[in-house]
């Protein structure tokens, strides 16, 4: 392996190490029979929310892989490509390294159903710029909505800031409509080059990015207690900087990062509480969908090779 092989894996784990120093900061004074307490004080109707909000999340997320089929004009089966998706997305997010992860599985996914190497890649990108739109339209919105926002962070970063950075965002998601409402030729800086779809195309992944971060963010919103609570919109903004900065550090999962962005974002509420909130985040949203992922790969690869063993058995006939 090269030297740059090693480069994410130890991104990844020197900020697992910092933010868990410090987390630890953050937590100490907080026992374990306080979290226990708020995970215990969930009722089950919110319960019942969260576990609905996943499953919008990850509906959203078989989303993506369907926008981007359409794109291509491809037909898949939808129990193939949300099973696809759904395995994807739930082994990427515990793993980490998420373009490199996704893409082994969808390439074995997708190439059993005939797709190319070329298109499969051209999926994988299309999919990660859809996360893009998503994020950017529903932080634009959310910072206008809630422009004291960035506050929670760094008291620099004024509403001014705040509208403006969200009118950035905003105007790069209306230049790409425009571009695709106008069927302008592709956009070309440099080597990044941007082809614009289909107007429907574009109009579907203005839905389903925000849907899976609405999602998302919904299961930590319903397992939070009233006490304290900002509302749905802090939340889903405060969710947006940790995802983010989850993605940036390659922490698998995002461990540490999230909890600390959180507890630095959610100051007027319980530690024990947002923490507990965060561990059904992690249980509904990564460990489940990971373990049950785990068993639809390999039932995948059992039916591959039982297709390949009959292939065999016919042609020594």
């Amino acid at each position: 392996m090269k030297a740059k092989d090693y480069i994410w894996p130890v991104v990844g784990v020197v900020a697992v190490a910092i933010s868990a120093w410090l987390l630890y900061r953050e937590l100490r004074g907080i026992s374990l029979d306080d979290v226990i307490d708020s995970l215990a004080n969930i009722s089950v109707h919110r319960w019942i929310l969260a576990i609905g909000a996943t499953l919008l999340a990850y509906a959203a997320l078989a989303g993506y892989d369907m926008v981007a089929l359409r794109h291509l004009r491809r037909k898949i089966s939808w129990l193939f490509v949300t099973l696809c998706s759904f395995t994807t997305y739930a082994l990427s997010h515990n793993i980490g390294a998420s373009v490199i992860s996704g893409a082994v599985v969808r390439y074995r996914a997708y190439s059993s159903q005939g797709l190319p190497a070329s298109e499969i890649a051209f999926l994988i990108a299309f999919c990660s710029f859809t996360f893009l739109l998503g994020v950017l339209l529903t932080s634009s919105m959310t910072l206008l909505l809630e422009p004291d926002l960035l506050l929670r962070f760094n008291e620099e970063l004024t509403p001014p800031i705040a509208i403006g950075i969200a009118l950035a965002m905003l105007g790069f998601v209306l230049l790409y409509l425009l571009g695709s409402w106008l069927g302008l030729r592709p956009l070309k800086i440099g080597s990044f080059r941007l082809e614009y779809p289909r107007l429907e195309v574009v109009l579907h992944q203005l839905v389903v990015g925000p849907l899976e971060l609405i999602g998302a963010a919904a299961i930590i919103y319903f397992a939070l207690p009233n006490a304290g609570n900002p509302g749905f919109l802090i939340v889903l903004g405060i969710f947006l900087v940790s995802f983010s900065a989850a993605l940036i550090s390659h922490a698998p999962g995002g461990l540490g990062v999230l909890e600390l962005v959180f507890l630095l974002g959610l100051p007027d509420m319980d530690k024990a509480d947002v923490l507990a909130a965060l561990i059904v985040f992690r249980l509904l949203y990564l460990l489940v969908p990971f373990a049950i992922s785990l068993i639809v790969v390999l039932v995948f690869e059992k039916a591959q090779f039982l297709l390949r063993w009959n292939e065999k058995q016919k042609e020594n006939q």
